[in-house]
């Protein structure tokens, strides 16, 4: 296990994790792609005493579909050092939009690479979707999908009337580097400041060993919008073992992942104090009202 880095700046914000279980408490969805072992709140709280992280956010999983039970109960016990992104439908009142911003909920999900939609299209029609219900109330709309999506939606972001988050780098595979197809326009649109990526889950687009090759990609997004850059965990690294199809029958594994080398590859890429703080604490609290 890593060492963990030095001491961090107050404040500190793990921007992206989740939380599972007990399945008893917390039924999963029926149409799901795969099948998570529990991850208590407990765990959480342990892992970010060790890493020295103030504040966290918690994403809703998509095993739960708009179910946001177990995602509330662990804003609920966090309290204000916590804040939500959860998964809404069609049919969600206003009264109950209004009752999760009060819980600490301050963004929406809407996860296209999991659902298999990659029309961009269809995927621009549910995040103006989205964006249209949450603007009222000052959140933002969180998106997973690929590159070649995103490259797609560019001409749409000047009319989403929320600010857009982007997970996991926004898909760019690590090693194809900083020219690969539709990169540029991911700098164009954090450049802008009207989107926001989280650098998180490198397993996700890389295979080198140590995720080397993340680096360049990582280094080109602080630079090209330093205040517009998070970074996250994905504790405790769902729905991505090695050698494991996603399956919903039995217990997709987690992935075992060296959260403290994480950290330390963040600390690394920033390069700078002010930039550190930027990504772990100014970013954070601007984006989720801390």
């Amino acid at each position: 296990m890593t060492a963990v880095p030095a001491p961090l700046p107050a404040g500190a914000c793990d921007c992206h994790v989740h939380v599972f279980g007990p399945a008893a408490s917390y039924p999963f969805a029926p149409a799901r792609a795969y099948t998570p072992a529990d991850a208590p709140l407990f765990a959480l709280r342990a892992l970010h005493r060790r890493l020295g992280m103030a504040r966290t956010v918690i994403v809703q999983p998509s095993p739960y579909g708009s179910d946001n039970a177990c995602l509330l109960d662990a804003l609920a016990q966090l309290g204000d050092a916590a804040r939500g992104v959860a998964v809404i439908d069609d049919t969600i009142s206003g009264e109950a939009l209004a009752a999760m911003h009060a819980a600490g909920v301050r963004g929406v999900r809407v996860n296209l690479e999991t659902a298999g939609e990659h029309d961009p299209a269809v995927a621009g029609r549910r995040l103006m979707a989205a964006a249209r219900r949450v603007a009222p109330l000052g959140w933002h709309v969180q998106t997973y999908t690929s590159l070649a999506t995103l490259a797609a939606l560019a001409g749409l972001l000047p009319d989403l009337p929320t600010t857009l988050v982007i997970d996991h780098f926004g898909r760019a595979q690590a090693d194809l580097g900083t020219s690969q197809a539709g990169f540029d326009k991911l700098l164009s649109a954090l450049a802008s400041g009207r989107v926001y990526v989280k650098l998180s889950a490198p397993y996700r687009i890389s295979r080198a060993p140590g995720y080397a090759d993340v680096a360049p990609l990582a280094q080109a997004l602080i630079d090209a919008n330093p205040d517009r850059v998070l970074w996250g965990t994905d504790w405790p690294h769902p729905g991505t073992a090695a050698g494991v199809a996603l399956r919903p029958e039995g217990i997709t594994p987690f992935r075992d992942e060296d959260n403290a080398r994480a950290l330390a590859r963040c600390l690394s890429w920033a390069g700078t104090a002010e930039r550190v703080r930027k990504l772990l604490v100014d970013n954070p609290a601007r984006l989720y009202m801390f």
